[in-house]
């Protein structure tokens, strides 16, 4: 209930994979970290002790060009994922879904057009819908609401958005 904190330890070790700004998700039985890393791929570690210990880290599926991401638990029990799907560059944004945080399904293309997409923050609100904002070529704060009820989830094939 927030009333008292352990360390769980480092999950990252400096030079290894280089990860910051984590993002953590809740599966029921699992929690899941997603971090922004240099490694080219968007980085994972799993605890199934509520937080009390980590996987160690190691490289998802997912590419990130050591942009910012963020992500939330949905109230249904999937998570929803906002990233740069792209290895360099910040162009395009994305968004995924996931049911269980290893296979995960694109759901809406963000932006498209050159320049930088960046920094998201996402959150579901009471109505169910999802907000998300993130930097629009650095000149503005973008704001997007989606339904999730109404998204079509493609396959994300060996790493490639579906076209």
């Amino acid at each position: 209930a927030g009333r008292s904190w352990h360390s769980s330890g480092p999950l990252n070790f400096g030079d290894e994979l280089g990860i910051i700004q984590p993002t953590i998700l809740n599966y029921g039985k699992a929690l899941q970290i997603l971090c922004r890393s240099k490694q080219g791929r968007i980085v994972e570690s799993w605890s199934s002790d509520s937080g009390r210990s980590w996987s160690k880290p190691t490289k998802s599926t997912l590419p990130n060009p050591n942009s910012g991401i963020d992500a939330v638990s949905l109230a249904d029990g999937r998570a929803v994922l906002v990233y740069n799907h792209i290895g360099r560059g910040r162009s395009p944004l994305n968004v995924a879904i996931s049911s269980n945080g290893k296979v995960w399904k694109a759901a809406v293309v963000l932006e498209t057009e050159p320049g930088e997409y960046s920094y998201p923050a996402v959150i579901q609100t009471a109505d169910g819908l999802i907000h998300t904002t993130y930097t629009w070529k650095r000149r503005k704060v973008k704001h997007v609401v989606i339904d999730p009820k109404k998204l079509v989830l493609r396959d994300i094939i060996d790493g490639n958005w579906p076209n």
